[in-house]
């Protein structure tokens, strides 16, 4: 392999869409692939007997395996930490597992990877400084044990440093594992709530402080600003599902910034993706038949602008790697990241970081198998039919049904119909815990009454789970929550490509676990509707570490709505750098939260009688509450 080099993600033994013929003829010399996707589908047993996953997969070039840390992290609620390892359910099954170094190595040495991860913990960069050690001290050690754990010394082991922002941290990481034989060295744990700015120190210090003679790989980070900067520092190693995930989202890395091919300025554009790329996708398709593909949802639309999207990284690398033969790498990178930032209008602006795959398409005829016996609909205490989890045991809109609530507590609450008849750019709200689609459809129904010449919707929803709304959608869910036959129709689309438009109403899905998957809503937040389920069943979502990564995808004039008052969640999003209020009632709820970034914004902030009751609270504060919590809210400026 030539370093620095860009490594393709192939989580299940595949990169999304293309052959290994394909990334051959890209120039990728190395891909990546999962173990904890793998351990559960197709086994250990089952690649082994086929010949491990170079000949399962039929690619000859190396292979590097992910020890599944990033994975358990993202599971949040569905996953718990000891010294042995992680215990997970399947999201298959519902099956345990439990993931330690020892089980992972042994994975890895199934699947024959030329170069094998040890198993870390990954934790949130804003997590408590307590919280940050004992995450990196428990790494150090699992890195021994996967050492220990390594029968084939042909497979390579990399060890990974954690340390969450602090480089003090980052340093003793590095140098306790330097201190032993492994092959490379990872640098874990970033781009889990960090900016950019903190990225480029946080990788610049913990490369600094690793062994120049042996790889140094940065994990989970490739935006092409990232790479540049991080190639810079003496980084060798990328990987990065951005490349075929926002492909699938209709968007393309070019050499004049990312081109976003659902917009209809490309209808007629007879002209390359990018000119200067010379890769089949430029050379025989213009940007007009990309968004025809796009636009009808053609499988061959996703895979034509992956092709172009890994052509555009390898030959990145590659006049990378010409720079620093020719000792002009300052000056090249330079130029590169002016041209970037000039032509994304925002250097600041946080990158998408990973997200999972591709939602399967919902099942439109009759009760969704998928659903299974998770989703039932259920009468609620006032008579109406609603969505119930029977995981999780909560209704969606228990208090006046899945028609009412969103009308009452979220849409009038916001002034959402007066806000789309303004004069301005898109509104942008998003639709946190899209559950069966009630809120968002509300949303969609204020914005086809607005008057012409308003604002118009961005409108982005956020979900882990679609069986709620395949359940909606069926024949009998339908009916029964009385869906117009155009709701259900939106509902279908989205569930199906991800992506629903109507004239001056663009409404998108994000798939993933919170509050990682906030880091790829394609715009910074004008409104905010928070409606997963409670703190009680979901407690991760309503923490502080969730608020603060919303914190980052706002605008400068955004408000959030939500029905929860518990004080934890109040203090949470204080602690985040909201201002908070007391929000209307809703039914039975004679008051909910508001939450802004301008205390303007807010009709009835917090005062000094909420923070004393806080003192004196049995449990004021959320978990991830740092030590000094009740002092900062004590400093916060609404309280000044």
């Amino acid at each position: 392999m030539e370093t620095p080099c860009f490594m393709p993600v192939g989580t299940r033994a595949t990169v999304t869409g293309l052959t290994a013929a394909d990334l051959r003829a890209l120039g990728a010399e190395i891909i990546l692939g999962n173990t904890y996707h793998l351990l559960l589908r197709p086994g250990p047993e089952a690649v082994r007997a086929l010949g491990g996953i170079h000949r399962f997969m039929s690619w000859d070039g190396p292979v590097l395996t992910d020890s599944g840390g990033f994975q358990i992290f993202s599971l949040a609620g569905d996953r718990s930490l000891c010294e042995e390892g992680a215990s997970f359910e399947s999201y298959l099954d519902r099956r345990r597992h439990l993931l330690s170094p020892e089980s992972s190595i042994a994975m890895q040495h199934a699947l024959g990877s030329d170069v094998m991860m040890a198993l870390d913990v990954c934790i949130d960069s804003g997590a408590p400084p307590s919280q940050i050690r004992a995450a990196m001290e428990r790494t150090h050690r699992w890195a021994l044990r996967s050492l220990s754990a390594r029968a084939d010394r042909g497979q390579l082991l990399f060890a990974i440093v954690q340390g969450g922002l602090d480089p003090r941290l980052r340093t003793e990481s590095a140098r306790f594992l330097s201190d032993h034989p492994f092959d490379g060295f990872a640098i874990g744990g970033v781009a889990v709530g960090d900016t950019r700015a903190e990225r480029r120190d946080l990788v610049g210090h913990a490369a600094a402080s690793l062994p120049a003679d042996r790889p140094r790989y940065l994990m989970g980070v490739g935006t092409p600003p990232d790479v540049l900067e991080a190639i810079g520092q003496g980084v060798d190693l990328f990987d990065c599902v951005l490349p075929t995930t926002l492909a699938w989202q209709g968007s393309a890395f070019t050499s004049t910034g990312r081109v976003r091919l659902t917009r209809s300025e490309h209808r007629l554009a007879d002209r390359p993706l990018d000119a200067a790329c010379g890769c089949p996708t430029c050379t025989l398709h213009s940007r007009a038949y990309l968004h025809h593909l796009v636009k009808c949802r053609e499988p061959l639309g996703p895979r034509l602008i992956s092709v172009h999207n890994l052509a555009h990284y390898q030959e990145l690398l590659r006049s990378a790697r010409e720079a620093i033969l020719s000792g002009r790498y300052l000056s090249f990178a330079r130029a590169k990241l002016d041209a970037i930032d000039r032509h994304e209008h925002d250097p600041s602006r946080r990158p998408p970081g990973r997200r999972p795959a591709a939602p399967s398409p919902a099942r439109p005829r009759g009760l969704p198998e998928a659903s299974g016996p998770r989703f039932e609909l259920v009468a609620t205490g006032t008579g109406v039919l609603a969505v119930r989890d029977t995981a999780v045991g909560e209704i969606m809109h228990p208090g006046l049904g899945p028609g009412v609530e969103p009308e009452e507590l979220y849409v009038a609450q916001s002034g959402l119909k007066e806000r789309l008849g303004e004069a301005g750019p898109p509104l942008v709200l998003f639709d946190v815990g899209l559950g069966a689609g009630s809120n968002a459809l509300a949303a969609l129904r204020a914005a086809r009454a607005a008057p012409p010449g308003g604002r118009g919707l961005f409108l982005v929803s956020f979900e882990r789970e679609l069986g709620a709304v395949e359940l909606a959608v069926s024949d009998e869910g339908a009916a029964a929550l009385r869906l117009a036959s155009a709701e259900v129709a939106a509902l279908r689309g989205l569930a199906a490509s991800g992506v629903h438009e109507e004239e001056r109403i663009r409404w998108s899905l994000v798939r993933g676990d919170l509050p990682q998957t906030l880091a790829l809503a394609p715009a910074e937040a004008d409104l905010v509707f928070w409606d997963p389920f409670s703190p009680r069943a979901d407690p991760a979502l309503w923490s502080c570490s969730a608020f603060a990564a919303l914190r980052q995808r706002c605008g400068p004039a955004a408000a959030l709505y939500t029905y929860s008052t518990a004080t934890s969640v109040r203090a949470a999003l204080l602690l985040a750098g909201f201002f908070v209020g007391a929000g209307a009632g809703s039914g039975p709820k004679r008051e909910t939260t508001a939450a802004a970034t301008r205390p303007s914004l807010l009709s009835r902030p917090l005062g000094a009688r909420w923070l004393l009751r806080v003192s004196r609270s049995a449990a004021p504060l959320p978990p991830d509450a740092p030590p000094d919590a009740l002092a900062r809210l004590r400093a916060h400026p609404q309280f000044s």
